[in-house]
């Protein structure tokens, strides 16, 4: 399991537990984090593979989860368990996440220094074996440079208009959402598109 999933020792140790209840109810494991606080949250995202999820889904994940966690007690303190959708501006935590959206503005981190920065941001452009393409600015040119998937600490999608159209227009086209509603956020759009 990749550490952009399961990043600390107690996220790991939380996805080993659940993966497979997860997946058997149908659902692929995107993120666990476990953030310590006053009282502390335990995130968990999910999605079918087709990159939807349902409130209904979400709660039968709840559920099943809840049951391993009791009896497998990983964490000590109390804590509020949290089952989301991945959202528009996602994670990206697998392999084929980086491939589904390319095209479409990222940033993200690196563990180690490479060329002297951690931090890009730009258009994704696929995979190539175990490296993540990304097209950045450099010195005034676009250029697309390879990031081995295990160098990464963190990317995510950068929430743009073009990013919200296409969920939407995805959603629409699934029966999620109506051409009412659609054409209605695209007018939302484009109007502030036209203010800045």
């Amino acid at each position: 399991m990749s550490d952009l999933i399961a990043k600390a020792a107690i996220d790991r140790r939380i996805a080993e537990i659940i993966h497979p209840a997860v997946e058997d109810l149908g659902f692929e494991l995107v993120r666990v984090r476990y953030m310590t606080g006053k009282t502390g949250v335990l995130q968990i995202m999910a999605q079918r593979p087709d990159g939807t999820i349902e409130v209904d889904d979400c709660a039968a994940i709840s559920t099943a989860v809840s049951a391993l966690l009791d009896v497998e007690d990983p964490i000590a303190d109390a804590y509020t368990l949290e089952v989301s959708s991945p959202g528009i501006d996602r994670p990206l935590t697998r392999l084929k996440d980086f491939e589904q959206w390319a095209g479409y503005v990222a940033r993200i981190e690196t563990s180690e220094m490479i060329d002297g920065r951690r931090r890009f941001k730009g258009d994704l452009a696929g995979v190539e074996g175990d490296e993540v393409l990304i097209t950045i600015e450099d010195q005034g040119e676009e250029v697309t440079i390879g990031l081995k998937f295990d160098w990464l600490s963190d990317a995510k999608l950068v929430l743009t208009d073009e990013l919200i159209r296409e969920v939407l227009r995805g959603r629409k086209d699934a029966g999620q959402i109506d051409e009412a509603q659609f054409d209605e956020v695209e007018t939302i759009i484009d109007g502030e598109e036209e203010n800045n």
